[in-house]
């Protein structure tokens, strides 16, 4: 991110920029299949609101998107960013075997995006990380426009998958 002083606008990507309906029934069942809910994210329909909101973010602020999404995924993810048409930025993902909680990831992320740079916003689907953002500071925008999916709340915060 070297040269940009523009402020950081933090996009999460499940739930806030693509929609995950069609793969939800991959970690309803037990034991979850983590390997298929992943393969199908490139078939995730984008989620209009937090397209929109990104795109317009972008007039003033640098993207970065933040999603709980395992490293494995990032040729995927960056190929479906791109056929959105969304703007180009870093990509912050799951380190291998990192499962702690996405409210813990994503704030200690945020945490060292903001050290050199204001962070205008996060927008995110999970209320837990909400709430953990907002708590250490930065402004939040609750993506709401998505179907919430308990199963992929569970996963967020007590699997560290997502």
């Amino acid at each position: 991110m070297t040269g940009d002083t523009r402020p950081l606008a933090v996009f999460d990507l499940d739930g806030t920029l693509a929609d995950t309906a069609h793969r939800q029934h991959f970690l309803e069942r037990r034991p979850r299949d983590w390997d298929a809910f992943f393969a199908a994210a490139p078939d995730d329909p984008p989620l209009a609101e937090g397209v929109d909101l990104c795109r317009s973010a972008a007039e003033e602020c640098q993207v970065v998107y933040l999603t709980g999404r395992p490293e494995r995924c990032r040729r995927d993810t960056l190929e479906w960013l791109a056929a959105q048409g969304l703007p180009e930025g870093p990509l912050h993902m799951r380190r291998h075997r990192d499962f702690r909680p996405a409210r813990v990831t994503k704030v200690e992320i945020l945490r060292r995006l903001g050290a050199g740079r204001e962070v205008r916003m996060l927008v995110d689907d999970d209320g837990l990380v909400c709430d953990a953002a907002a708590a250490a500071g930065f402004p939040v925008v609750r993506a709401h426009w998505a179907t919430p999916s308990e199963a992929l709340r569970e996963a967020q915060e007590r699997e560290g998958r997502t």
